[in-house]
């Protein structure tokens, strides 16, 4: 808590707005650099925003290599409300698959790096272990931090006992407020009251996220949307890095790490809680997995040709 409060946010970008195919948006942030330089690309976490510490931590990083980067906001996140009677869930592959191919198609000789943070990273799994071979030839490879590998396992966790005072109610409130903004522009689109009503993922994901995306309820949800059971078809490169003391992320949900195919590598150290890892003097705290991300991708994009 104190290195977050201490650290600097996010400094000067430039915002891109990438059409989906169903006619709703995403939003981009970009961090400029050289046309030619590697691009790392961020996914944050459930509820980030620009001010999430994280992103100006990876940005930091980033520009001290040289390179461009890039924060993908899932839809809702940007400060902007999306258009559909949607908004994004912890499985949602589709707006990472059309951004990246997006910038793939524009700049046929980028070199792409990716991160993701959380549910962000839950999302990055999964549309690897998708995509498999197909995966883009840019992406030479991607960090996964903080991972909830098994969204019941993780649900269940969060939704009782100290986690749920400390950190679901705050996830509630924003979810609950976007709820009733999104009920403004389109009347009756969920069970408003129950969602209102929500105080748990559990009670939240049934009212709203089942029902909106299309999963027949909140269990059928977490099953579906996990990284877990895709982490075998994973073929880029790929770095986890959770803590074993992560109060999000129980760890008998963990994969185990002789399981895992060639490409991916597991670095499940002791410490660390949710998206902390936090290295250096209290007054000058900076993110021990945010600079292992950097020299994972950095030795990854260093051997695409």
């Amino acid at each position: 808590m104190w290195a977050v409060a201490r650290r600097q946010h996010l400094g000067a970008v430039t915002r891109e707005r990438f059409e989906t195919p169903d006619c709703d948006f995403v939003d981009v942030d970009w961090l400029p650099g050289r046309p030619d330089a590697p691009l790392l690309l961020v996914l944050h976490g459930l509820e980030g925003t620009a001010r999430s510490h994280y992103i100006g931590g990876l940005f930091r990083q980033a520009a001290a290599r040289g390179w461009r980067a890039g924060v993908l906001y899932f839809r809702s996140c940007s400060g902007e409300m999306n258009r559909l009677p949607r908004f994004y869930h912890s499985g949602d592959t589709g707006d990472l698959d059309h951004v990246l191919r997006a910038i793939t198609t524009r700049e046929p000789a980028v070199r792409v790096g990716a991160v993701g943070i959380s549910i962000g990273g839950n999302v990055l799994l999964k549309w690897l272990g998708e995509q498999g071979d197909a995966a883009p030839e840019a992406l030479a490879g991607a960090v996964a931090i903080s991972v909830p590998f098994d969204l019941a396992a993780c649900a269940r966790m969060m939704d009782q006992g100290l986690p749920k005072i400390l950190y679901t109610a705050t996830f509630m409130r924003s979810l609950r407020e976007k709820a009733r903004a999104k009920a403004r522009a389109y009347p009756g689109f969920v069970d408003l009251q129950a969602a209102l009503r929500a105080r748990t993922f559990a009670a939240y994901d049934r009212a709203v996220t089942a029902p909106l995306h299309g999963f027949t309820d909140e269990v059928d949800y977490w099953q579906r949307a996990s990284s877990g059971p895709y982490l075998a078809r994973i073929r880029r490169p790929t770095l986890l890095i959770n803590a074993l003391d992560d109060p999000f992320i129980p760890t008998s949900s963990l994969p185990d790490p002789r399981e895992l195919p060639p490409a991916v590598r597991a670095e499940f150290v002791p410490n660390g809680g949710h998206v902390g890892f936090v290295e250096g003097r209290p007054w000058r705290a900076s993110s021990w997995a945010e600079r292992r991300a950097v020299e994972f991708l950095g030795s990854a994009l260093d051997g695409l040709c």
